[in-house]
Parts: C-alpha cells; sequence; structure tokens
C-alpha cells in the first residue's frame, strides 16, 4: 500500500542564532499535519509555521533527522539545508564526559532521559519542592502531578538523572532535607546557561537568514583585545604545549583543549565578541570528578592576561590547591601583594571589596559573600578582574572562590605591572614553591558575611 502524498513541505535548518537548534519552516495547504506531528515530538512553535527544536543535550541535528525521516514516510517532503546536513553528519562527542564507559548511543540515551526531565519540569508535570547544591552539582526533589511518584534528582542540563523514588512528598522531602540542611532552598534552581540558551532559542522566531550581526561600539578602549588575537593566542597555545589536545565539539564556533591528565579544560569560543565570553577554564578532581575551579574571559580582555592566564594552567599549583578553603587572610594577602606593593589602595562596598588601579582604568572586585560559600551567592564569581570602569567594564576575568591563589597572583601581578603609575617600578615575582606572604604585609580586614539559615 503506497503512502498518500500530503501537500505539506518541510524546510529544516540550523537556527540563525543558536547553533545546534533546528528549524522547521512549513508550507503548503496541508502544513497542520507535520506541525502537529513536529509540535508532539517537542518542537516548539515561535511563528506562524515556524518550529524550533532546542534541547539541553545539543542533540538537535540528530533528532531533526530522526523526525525527517518519519516525515517522509508519512508521505510528506522534507528538505534538509546543507549546513544541517553537514551538522547531522558530524561525529562529535562531550569532552571529559562523567561517564566513558558508554558508547555514543548510550550517551544519547542518557541525555534524552534527562531532557524528559527537564521538560516535565518546564511543562509543570514534575513539581520541583526543594534544591540544593551537592559539592559542584545541583541536586533537587520532586513529585510528578500524574502519578504522584516523588524523585530524587541529581545532576545538572544532560546529566541530570532521577537517583532515587519515593512513596510520597513527606518522604522525598525529609530525606532530601536530612542529606542537604546547609544548602537546601525551596522551589527548582535558578536556570543554568545551558537551559537559558535553550529558552532563547525557544523563544526566538529563527527565520532562515536573520541572523543579527553582533552588535559592537563605536569605539573600542587602547588596551582592548584587537580581533584575532586571541584566535591566535589559542593557536599558538596548542602547538607551544604538547600536553594539551584540541578537540572538536559539537559546535563549530567552539574549540576545546584538553590536559593530557583530562582534569584541565579550556574552552575557546570563535564567535565571541566584546563582552561576550570567550574563554572558559575549568578543573577538575579526576578526569570523571566533580569541577572544583572554574574562570571565564570575555572577547575584549587583553591578550597578555589571557596568556598569563593559560601560562598559570601549567604550573603545579593548578592542581595542588583545589582542597585549599575558598577564602583566607593568607588567601586574600597572597593575591593582592602585586597590587598593595604597587600602591593599589582598596575599597569596601557591602560585600565587595575593590582594589582599583590608580588610574581608574582596571581593577580588582572581591564578591566576599562568593568566596566563603554563602548559599545566596554560591553560583555568582568570587574574583573579578575588569577593564575600563566596574560598573559597566569592557573586559572582564571572573573566576570561582577555589581558584587557586597561585593563579590570581599571576593575573593580579600581570594587571599591577601592566597599569603601574610608576612603570620604572616592578614588583618582584615570587618563585612557586615559595613563601608568597611576608610577616609584614598587612592583612585586609574582611567583613563580617552572617551564614544563611538553613531549613
Amino acid at each position: 500500500m503506497s503512502t498518500p502524498s500530503i501537500d505539506a513541505h518541510v524546510r529544516l535548518d540550523t537556527h540563525p542564532t543558536h547553533p545546534s537548534a533546528v528549524t522547521a519552516t512549513l508550507t503548503g495547504t496541508q502544513a497542520h499535519i507535520p506541525h502537529t506531528g513536529l509540535e508532539a515530538d517537542g518542537w516548539h512553535v515561535t511563528a506562524d509555521n515556524i518550529l524550533v527544536l532546542a534541547r539541553i543535550d545539543h542533540e538537535e541535528p540528530y533528532w531533526a533527522e530522526k523526525a525527517a525521516r518519519q516525515l517522509r514516510a508519512d508521505g510528506i517532503t522534507v528538505e534538509i539545508t546543507p549546513r544541517l546536513q553537514k551538522a547531522i553528519d558530524e561525529e562529535w562527542t562531550w569532552a571529559n564526559y562523567p561517564m566513558p564507559w558508554c558508547t555514543r548511543t548510550e550517551i544519547r540515551e542518557v541525555s534524552d532521559t534527562a531532557q524528559k526531565i527537564h521538560d516535565d519540569i518546564r511543562h509543570g508535570r514534575l513539581l520541583i519542592h526543594a534544591h540544593a547544591q551537592d559539592a559542584h552539582t545541583t541536586v533537587a526533589v520532586g513529585t510528578y502531578l500524574d502519578t504522584g511518584k516523588s524523585v530524587y534528582l541529581h545532576g545538572e542540563n544532560h546529566l541530570r538523572q532521577i537517583a532515587n523514588t519515593f512513596d510520597s512528598p513527606a518522604q522525598a522531602l525529609t530525606t532530601f532535607e536530612d542529606m542537604h540542611a546547609d544548602t537546601m532552598r525551596p522551589g527548582p534552581a535558578p536556570m543554568t546557561d545551558t537551559e537559558h540558551d535553550t529558552h532563547d532559542a525557544r523563544t526566538t522566531p529563527g527565520t532562515p537568514g536573520t541572523k543579527p550581526e553582533p552588535v559592537r561600539g563605536d569605539t573600542a578602549p587602547a588596551h582592548a583585545a584587537a580581533a584575532g588575537a586571541h584566535e591566535a593566542l589559542f593557536a599558538s597555545f596548542i602547538e607551544d604545549n604538547g600536553e594539551w589536545e584540541k578537540y572538536r565539539t559539537w559546535s563549530d564556533d567552539a574549540s576545546v583543549a584538553n590536559h593530557e591528565s583530562l582534569t584541565l579544560r579550556a574552552e575557546f569560543d570563535h564567535e565571541a565578541r566584546g563582552r561576550d565570553i570567550a574563554w572558559t577554564i575549568a578543573s577538575y578532581q579526576s578526569p570523571v570528578g566533580e569541577r572544583t575551579w572554574h574562570a571565564t574571559a570575555t572577547a575584549g580582555t587583553p591578550t597578555d592576561m589571557i596568556e598569563t592566564l593559560l601560562k598559570s594552567l601549567d604550573t603545579d599549583t593548578a592542581w595542588t590547591e583545589r582542597t585549599s578553603a575558598p577564602l583566607t587572610e593568607r588567601t586574600l594577602a597572597t593575591v593582592t601583594r602585586p597590587l598593595t606593593e604597587f600602591g593599589w589602595t582598596q575599597t569596601i562596598n557591602g560585600h565587595h571589596i575593590n582594589w582599583p588601579a590608580p588610574n581608574g582604568e582596571t581593577g580588582l572586585r572581591l564578591n566576599v559573600a562568593a568566596a566563603v560559600g554563602t548559599t545566596t551567592a554560591h553560583s555568582q564569581p568570587a574574583w573579578t578582574l575588569w577593564g575600563d570602569t566596574a560598573e559597566q567594564p569592557n573586559w572582564t576575568i571572573e573566576l570561582s572562590r577555589h581558584t587557586p591563589a597561585a593563579v590570581l597572583q599571576d593575573l593580579t601581578y600581570e594587571l599591577a605591572i601592566t597599569h603601574s603609575t610608576q612603570p620604572t617600578q616592578r614588583a618582584p615575582k615570587t618563585p612557586r614553591g615559595h613563601e608568597a606572604i611576608r610577616t609584614t604585609t598587612p592583612v585586609t580586614p574582611t567583613p563580617h558575611v552572617r551564614p544563611a539559615h538553613s531549613r
């Protein structure tokens, strides 16, 4: 029996502003037929006869190709653009995937389960009662409204899994509070960057050919990175450091470099401009362990600062200080020593301590609440190096609270010698492995932060 012909045409293409998302443009007198099927399959309507598939696991090309096969089997004409076909054919894998024993098919199964959990939360089928921080990931407890089954969720984005089930919400909440009383908070956790991206893709029309040009200012500060300078720096870093290897990702817009230990990772976004995040550095406890510290840098960051950050990754301190306390007087003195020796003075504004350069062009900011780990500021950067103005910086480097003090000191030293009002003065560089603090160095007072009450 032949499949009946349907007067509907579906054009599948990559999303113009979200690299992994896929758009479907429908035409024909019976366009409502594929429209209904795609919407039931998780595609989101963004405009008349335009749907978008946006997933937290970046597997949209794979699922779009499956949808195309089904539509064709139903007698609907499907066109796949060359650039989407290239994405479908591309073989990629997750760098530092925490379950390395999984095959590519099994990885997709894990992430598809995580996608279903995400969709259940988004559509209100899974009600999240509370969330908490467990080491460096998020855990949550919730109840499926249709079945009454309560679940314990572990992980974020494409790694979120149901780790346990309970007979009732009361039992689930009691157990959850016993395990995570210190960091437990009501309701769902704030959206991750990945969840924000997929939400943006679902709320953008996604009409082909409408990719906007990046917004840029008319002028850039003289010390900002020149176009292409970061690109060349990333290439030379890979070439000059044989223990680092470049990997492909799901998007041609980004490249990832992994250290041979598989515990340090540097990601570079080739398309980032201006204040966009161009660099993401992450350190892990082990090849399959939790993230210990991370840093980000925007595209306008001076290349000298980025080069300093990358060089600091090739030192023992990038590993050895992973278990250190997030903020102590010793850490504070170590990090700020280059600044104080050049005469930079501190100011205190609430939970923020600032060290602006004497010329006002750059500075260091410490978020004390984030650094000491209060839950209300846990996800915020502890340290920020900025350029131009503190309120509206043209570039920033943001670092988490467990960033090794020696890495931070490398950056503040580079900041100090670049923006010193006395060019001939150079602070002595403290050799690695030697005492970094002099007993005569005044200790900067740390404002008292009252820990948040747990439930």
